[in-house]
């Protein structure tokens, strides 16, 4: 074997290579090599940046249901079939779900576009029945506000309108990558293991581990915690009797998957209709209240976190809550994942690294 060959082999065993022992043509190699690298993975994640959202949930989603998969996959024998069958057991209710809660926000929105002069005027005299507030006329100005919030109803139609063709490669995007994840993860796995070199394997596994908890953790408190403020945004308006409970509830569901936005976006113009238009301060108070200390603060900012620490056993309390939050109002919607990823990422090479120092976990255990 020629010598260049044993000192390469040696240096890919050695800890530690100088540079000065690389020769011009390997050093140009790797400089090419890595500046082409760089090139192509910037203009792929440009390419994609406007479905990255869908592909990222395509595989989370995916990753959920590759048990369901694998057992349908046990009765109806075609790997193709199952994907197709499972993918529609979840997607079809969604799609009808979101069809009813839109066409019933439309005809709302309509409404309050055709009668803004009569709902200026319940407001105006709601106010002014209000201590201080009984010598002021602002009829005319709450007709302008009420009439720019029936206007801003109707962009967000014409918005997505406008959007349709991103929003519809998005669609196929999401599905062709849930699809693809469910017919090919075993082949994904292999690929993805494979290509990780042996010296490097303690640290893959640590992160795959960390990586594959957090992320569970993660989307299970959000998913379940949501769904429990959706069912007290239910409970309230169904005890209020206010229109639309149904509806107000689904939209509570998705909203808080938002940053900045959340139930409270629903329960406090609930509150106001109910002050305003039923004359029920009581109830508006209580819907205040409860959604304020229940959903906002108790739940969204305390039990989501806890849940998902709990859950991942990676992260404690602290840093699931640090994750969570600067995740979402980094990333967005997707942040939700890469929050807590990250961290965990950040874990698994710090214990690496130092081989013995480890945060500690949700039970207050180092892990």
């Amino acid at each position: 074997m020629p010598p260049d060959e044993d000192r390469r082999r040696h240096d890919r065993r050695s800890s530690f290579v100088r540079l000065a022992d690389y020769s011009i043509p390997e050093l140009r190699k790797a400089v090419i090599t890595t500046a082409l690298l760089a090139a192509v993975t910037a203009l792929f994640l440009y390419m994609v940046h406007e479905v990255l959202v869908a592909i990222i949930a395509g595989v989370v989603l995916a990753i959920y249901l590759i048990p369901l998969q694998l057992w349908a996959e046990g009765h109806m024998r075609s790997r193709t079939l199952t994907a197709i069958v499972v993918i529609a057991v979840v997607i079809i209710p969604l799609v009808v779900i979101l069809t009813y809660s839109w066409t019933e926000i439309s005809d709302t929105a309509e409404y309050l576009n055709e009668n803004r002069e009569e709902v200026a005027a319940r407001i105006t005299e709601a106010i002014q029945r209000i201590p201080f507030g009984e010598g002021l006329e602002v009829r005319r100005g709450m007709a302008h506000w009420v009439g720019e919030a029936a206007n801003r109803s109707t962009q967000i139609v014409e918005a997505v309108q406008e959007t349709l063709d991103i929003v519809v490669l998005s669609i196929a995007v999401f599905l062709f990558t849930l699809f693809y994840v469910l017919t090919d993860h075993g082949r994904i796995a292999s690929y993805a293991v494979d290509r990780i070199p042996g010296r490097y394997r303690p640290l893959a596994d640590r992160i795959t581990d960390n990586v594959r908890q957090v992320a569970y953790g993660a989307l299970y408190a959000t998913f379940l915690t949501q769904i429990v403020k959706s069912l007290i945004v239910l409970a309230m308006n169904l005890a209020c009797d206010v229109p639309l409970a149904v509806v107000l509830a689904i939209a509570s569901f998705f909203i808080g998957f938002l940053p900045i936005v959340g139930s409270w976006s629903i329960y406090v113009p609930v509150a106001v209709y109910l002050v305003v238009f039923r004359d029920n301060v009581v109830g508006g108070v209580l819907m205040l209240g409860i959604g304020l200390l229940a959903n906002t603060i108790f739940i969204s900012m305390y039990l989501r976190p806890r849940i998902a620490a709990e859950k991942s056993k990676v992260l404690n309390f602290y840093w699931m809550f640090i994750a969570l939050v600067t995740g979402v109002y980094t990333f967005g919607l997707i942040g939700i994942i890469i929050g807590p990823i990250l961290i965990g990422m950040l874990k698994a090479v710090f214990e690496t690294v130092t081989g013995e120092v480890e945060f500690p976990t949700a039970g207050g255990a180092p892990g």
